[in-house]
Order: structure tokens, then C-alpha cells, then sequence
């Protein structure tokens, strides 16, 4: 036999659907910041190093392998 208290609770759905879509915006928010830091970093690696077209385009690739492997292991 499970051992389990159920517990009822009045929620406002309203109230927790805008609770909901406002932790999600800002959420998106603090990303954006986070990669228009990492970009504008990128950018002043590559301006002060000179890179090449060729050479900065590896490394923005090689920065777009980094978001993809972090949002797979959010998603597992």
C-alpha cells in the first residue's frame, strides 16, 4: 500500500498561466543577454586576433556546436 496524502488546493489558473508566461519571459530575456555577451566576446576575439573570414567562421561555428550540445543536454 502506497503511503500517499493528497492534498487539495484552489489554484487560479489565470493567476498561474500569467505566473507561468512570466517566468518564461524572462527567461528568453536573460538568454538574449547571455548570447549578445558571448557574441559581442566572439566579435573582439576576432578583431583583436585579425581572423580570417575562414578563421572566424570556425569559430562561430564551433560556438554554434556549444548552444546545440548545451540544448540537448537541457532536453535530456
Amino acid at each position: 500500500m502506497r503511503n500517499i496524502e493528497m492534498r487539495k488546493f484552489d489554484a487560479n489558473v489565470e493567476q498561474l498561466s500569467t505566473i507561468i508566461t512570466s517566468a518564461r519571459a524572462e527567461e528568453r530575456a536573460e538568454r538574449g543577454l547571455q548570447v549578445a555577451r558571448r557574441l559581442t566576446d566572439l566579435a573582439m576575439r576576432i578583431q583583436q586576433k585579425g581572423l580570417s573570414g575562414v578563421e572566424a567562421a570556425e569559430l562561430l561555428r564551433q560556438e554554434a556546436e556549444r548552444y546545440e550540445s548545451e540544448a540537448q543536454e537541457a532536453l535530456h
